[in-house]
This record gives structure tokens, sequence and C-alpha cells, in this order.
């Protein structure tokens, strides 16, 4: 016998003294192998994906230029950018920023002399990645984490509050107030919500004449200013949707809305204020009496979106050189001290992405044109900037301009 057959034979021995398979023996064979088959198939796949994504996040590096171009994708870096696309149709974020929502605003004449400037939003369905109008709210906020949004419906100002499900499209529940609501915020951790009250609806415009460059007299939409009817804020629960409502007189020193929002720890919420005021900005506390910013928001602007670093150690404030078009730079400064510490690319700043870059818009035209700008990933430390959206076709008439609204993931 040879060692072919005595193999043979000692295994026949060996199957015999096996007890015999129970029932389903052959079918979970079969599975098991159908289950090998398909890891195999899995892992061919993830590593031919890893190669595409390897290959799709390189960036376009343009020999001699500054501007590093994304191709569209999330690259390496967090960034998606859509430099061909403006107003954006697909997601544009970098970092911990996204461009949660975004808006044009129009006049809508209501009598002769009167017209309110009405809000038509374009809300990222985080199911598609693109951006779809939804025309019912007159006023969106978009809390961080982009899955629930707090809207305010046409007519302000408005007694119910709506948190609506950004994935799905529908309002979740309806928040009742007693007072008019025209304005809204979140709170840094997402979890309360500032909700401005006014008496009248603060986007009233009325028609006054005014002078063109010709000395010609001609109708035109005064914004409101110094003319508010701004009357207290609402400081809500987002779970619960309890909370209470402080009173505050509007301030003659700005426009007709005057919106609330929360300092960086949610203890005092502030409002802008236009006129000799440092800041531009003014604090209350929770019985609606005027007090000091807090020491790391005393430097900030209420005009500069982007305000405190997520670590809370650089403060973002306005445009200081202006250079050439697609070359302006903007101020960052220690929040405590209002120490300049270094420039910055980018004329007004927007978000941060982390805590060395920010979204921006940045200039596009001429510095002798109609301003008009675009979304820009610009880095302290570094003179390149990285394009988020295209440019903005007119930024002079901001009825035609696209106006973003972020938010943090």
């Amino acid at each position: 016998m040879n060692a072919e057959e005595l193999l043979r034979d000692s295994l026949r021995e060996l199957a015999a003294e096996q007890p015999p398979a129970d029932a389903g023996f052959a079918d979970r064979v079969l599975t098991a192998r159908r289950r090998r088959r398909a890891r195999a198939l899995a892992s061919v796949a993830a590593a031919a994906a890893a190669v595409v994504g390897v290959a799709v996040a390189v960036p376009l590096l343009e020999s001699g230029k500054s501007d590093v171009r994304p191709s569209g994708v999330v690259r390496k870096d967090g960034i998606t950018g859509h430099p061909d696309q403006s107003p954006p149709r697909e997601l544009v974020a970098a970092g911990s920023a996204v461009l949660a929502a975004y808006y044009t605003v129009r006049n809508e004449p209501k009598t002769a002399h009167t017209a309110v400037q009405e809000r038509t939003y374009r809300l990222l369905d985080p199911r598609t990645g693109t951006y779809e109008k939804d025309d019912r709210w007159s006023f969106v906020a978009v809390a961080p984490g982009l899955r629930t949004a707090a809207v305010l419906e046409r007519n302000l100002p408005t007694r119910r509050i709506g948190l609506l499900d950004l994935a799905t499209g529908r309002v979740r529940r309806w928040i009742p107030v007693a007072h008019g609501v025209g304005g809204l915020a979140f709170s840094d951790d997402g979890r309360r919500l500032v909700a401005t009250t006014y008496d009248a609806n603060p986007d009233l415009r009325t028609k006054v004449k005014v002078r063109n460059s010709r000395n010609q007299e001609v109708w035109d939409w005064q914004a409101g200013f110094g003319d508010s009817s701004r009357t207290g804020f609402y400081d809500l629960d987002v779970l619960s949707g309890q909370g209470t409502w402080t009173p505050v007189a509007f301030d003659r020193d700005t426009n007709s809305r005057q919106d609330f929002a929360f300092s960086r720890s949610g203890d005092l919420v502030y409002a802008q204020v236009i006129g000799g005021r440092d800041g531009m900005q003014q604090f209350y506390d929770h019985r609606g009496a005027e007090v000091a910013a807090p020491a790391d928001e005393r430097y900030l602007r209420s005009d500069v979106p982007a305000r405190l670093s997520p670590d809370g150690r650089l403060a973002a404030l306005g445009l200081t050189k202006e250079v050439a078009p697609g070359k302006s730079y903007s101020s960052i400064r220690d929040p405590r001290t209002g120490r300049e510490i270094t420039k910055v690319r980018g004329g007004d700043l927007l978000a941060w992405a982390d805590d060395r870059r920010l979204v921006a818009w940045e200039r596009a035209s001429g510095l002798d044109e109609p301003y008009r700008a675009r979304l820009v990933v610009v880095t302290i430390g570094s003179d390149k900037v990285v394009p988020l959206s295209g440019v903005q076709k007119q930024m002079s008439d901001q009825l035609k301009a696209w106006q973003p609204v972020f938010a943090r993931r």
C-alpha cells in the first residue's frame, strides 16, 4: 500500500467514527462558502476604492498661482468645494464649517410706499448633498450637527417656532410663543434657542426719494435705520420648548432688525449696534440689563460672523487691507487684549473651519468695480486660498446676491 492509499483509508476510518451530521449541515456549509466569497469580493472592492480615493484626493495645483482648486470632492484636508457654482448646487464645507443653507432677498411690495424684504432659502439636503429650495420660511437658523433647523413662517412676527428635520423637510414640533418672533439663533452647543421678539415686521421697508449719480430724484427702499419694533427675547430649551421671555427696548443706534445671539458661554446675549460703541455690539444679561462684554468677546465685532476660534484663543476681526482683487487681509487678534497677532487672507471672515483655517469672502472684482466675491478657505500663516464657490454675479446689489448660512458639523 502506497502513501496515497494509506491516507485515503485513514480518512475513511476517521469519518466512520464521527456521528452523522445534523439537519441543515449542507446549507450551513454553502452559506459559509458564500460569506467567504462575499468577504473576498468586498476586500477587493475596498482596495480599489482606496486607490480611487487617493487619486481624487490629490489637490490640483496651478503652477505659479496661490489658489489651490478643489475638484468637487472631499479632500484630505476636509474641504469640499465647487468653484464653478455660484450659488452652490452641491455641498460646500471646510473642516467643521458647513454651508448649511443660503438665501436670496427681494423686496416684495405691500402698498404703494411699503415693501417687505423677503428671504428665499435653499437648505442642504443631507441625503443628497444638494441645496434644495424651501420657500415656506422667512427665517432659518441651523443647529450644530446639521440635523435640525429652527424656522419662522412667512408673515413676521410669528407666534410659533418650528423645529425642522433637515433630512425629511418636515417640522417635527412647533413651539408656541405669546410674543411675536422675528429672529432666531442657537447657542454654541445647540441646546438653547434665542428668539428675538418684535411688534412689527423687522424687514419692512419704506419707499423714499433719493438722488442718484446723475443728481436725479428716484424712488428707493429705506433700510429702516433707527426705527425698530424690537421688544425683547425668549431663551428657550430646544428639547422641551420651555423658556422665559425678557423685555428689552430697541436701540436707536442701529437698523430695524436687531436680532439677539448668545455669547460663547451662553450666559449673555448680544445684539448689533451702529455708532460709537466698541465692537458694534451690546451685551445683555437674562434680566434684560445692559452689561459689559465677556473678557474673551470684548474686542469682537458683531459684523464679523466668525468671532472666536473653536479653542477660544483667537478672535476674527474685520478687513484691514485690500491690496488688489483677490488679495485682501483681515486681522486676527488676541481676544482678551485686542492685540493683533497676525493677518489672514480674506475680506470678510464668516466661520472657523478649525483653529487655523477660516471660511471667508474674497473679492474677485476690480477695486474700482462693483464688489463681487467668492467663498474661499484661508489659513493663518499662509497666503494661499482654496476657492469653495464661484464668484457672486452681482454683490453690489444685496437683493440679488446669495448670502451664506454656516453651521458646525
